[in-house]
């Protein structure tokens, strides 16, 4: 097939274009291709005619977001739109790739793909403005909304906590913020299952389980061989941007073609072994 990776740079976007290397790829990201510029888009893809555009690219610094309003929209809105219209015209399926964010964390069970959104943040908010375009202009789309993504060599949380391990020798983690982490490889993976299935609609893509903040934390330690650098428990983190404190995304529509997630846990042994 002919696929579109827009963010090709990023997290997922690696990881898809390794699995995914049997097909004809085009990876789109910055500088090359600005997204909030919809003629730079629709030339990009019109040039290329894919049979499936992956939207996975984004705007995900939270606070960020919640400063910059008019940026978090652009990029995550209006960005989103322009791929949309682009796919359009050249009649491609999209990909796109959301957030458990759109939710607010107080159902007190998982979330189905047919509940209600319930955003807190501007991020949750643009986020759920690109499933909106997305939903309104195209015919078919896939809507996959993921958590707490992680990849060796990319940015994250993992990272983020074994930088600081080293550099302070402890850690103060929350506890009243859970979610569901999510390894790359495995989300690049489902998302390749899905493609050919033409069974359109949203999915909730997320190793399954369920994990605090400080619960990741212990065990990033644990498995990187760091169980001795102490973390110390703590709630209610002031930050710009409130955030859902728990949300678990309920696999129903994917388990219904067959796509299931592996436990959180067993996919972060996983990353272990693949950044040695």
């Amino acid at each position: 097939m002919r696929i579109a990776i827009i963010g090709s740079k990023g997290q997922l976007g690696t990881a898809l274009q390794a699995r995914l290397a049997g097909n004809t790829l085009l990876p789109l990201d910055l500088p090359e291709l600005d997204i909030t510029d919809p003629f730079q888009v629709r030339s990009a893809l019109e040039r290329f005619a894919p049979e499936v555009v992956i939207h996975a690219a984004a705007m995900t610094n939270v606070d960020q977001c919640e400063t910059e309003p008019d940026l978090a929209y652009r990029v995550n809105a209006l960005g989103t739109q322009n791929v949309a219209l682009a796919c359009q015209r050249c009649d491609a399926t999209m990909v796109y790739i959301s957030t458990d964010y759109i939710f607010d964390g107080a159902k007190g069970a998982p979330y189905f793909e047919y509940d209600t959104p319930a955003p807190l943040s501007v991020y949750a908010r643009s986020k759920l403005a690109g499933e909106w375009a997305t939903q309104t202009l195209l015919r078919r789309f896939y809507i996959a909304r993921t958590a707490w993504l992680y990849t060796p060599g990319g940015r994250n949380f993992v990272q983020t906590v074994l930088r600081l391990a080293r550099e302070k020798g402890a850690l103060t983690m929350v506890t009243d913020e859970s979610g569901s982490p999510t390894f790359a490889p495995d989300l690049a993976d489902a998302i390749a299952r899905l493609i050919p299935t033409q069974v359109y609609g949203i999915y909730h893509f997320t190793n399954s389980g369920t994990c605090s903040r400080y619960e990741w934390a212990k065990e990033i330690l644990r498995l990187a061989g760091l169980a001795h650098v102490p973390v110390t428990p703590s709630q209610n983190y002031v930050r710009p941007a409130p955030v859902p404190k728990h949300v678990e995304l309920r696999n129903l529509c994917g388990a219904q073609v067959g796509i299931r997630f592996r436990p959180w846990a067993e996919a972060l042994a996983d990353y272990f072994k693949a950044a040695r």
